[in-house]
């Protein structure tokens, strides 16, 4: 396993749950993945939309379902605290939606309270750009949207 720790976003599980190209399946070769307690309502709610708009069936959905799951058991969820908050609701060095703020927010709480380094995993370029800003090492820096 790899020293130290990775957060992972909703992108990343999104993006292996659904079998997208480019897709980072290794956060098991870490010694932690850490995401926010937000990560399984974004990806859920991601996945009944799909099934609402008809791009995937709803034995597909029950198979994804299970998946994230099954694949996110061991990641530390870390919930949204009053220290989170604050810190989503105060000022970014880039912009960032409200939920991307969440992940961002959540990783770096993490780190002052942990001491430790933590590689962000995203796929989301906007994501990726304040992250890097933000002073967290990011991989892969190259976001799809």
């Amino acid at each position: 396993m790899a020293d130290g720790a990775i957060y992972v976003d909703s992108s990343i599980v999104l993006s292996v749950i659904l079998q997208q190209p480019g897709a980072i399946r290794y956060w098991s070769h870490w010694s932690l993945a850490v995401t926010s307690e937000l990560m399984e309502v974004e990806v859920l709610r991601t996945l009944h939309r799909l099934v609402a708009l008809g791009e995937i069936s709803l034995s597909r959905f029950a198979q994804h379902v299970s998946d994230v799951k099954v694949s996110t058991a061991a990641f530390q969820r870390v919930p949204l605290t009053p220290a989170i908050l604050k810190r989503v609701a105060g000022h970014f060095a880039t912009p960032v939606g409200t939920l991307d703020a969440i992940h961002l927010a959540t990783a770096m709480v993490w780190v002052e309270r942990n001491s430790k380094d933590l590689l962000f995993l995203t796929h989301d370029r906007q994501l990726a750009t304040a992250a890097q800003a933000s002073g967290l090492d990011v991989h892969p820096l190259k976001g799809r949207k």
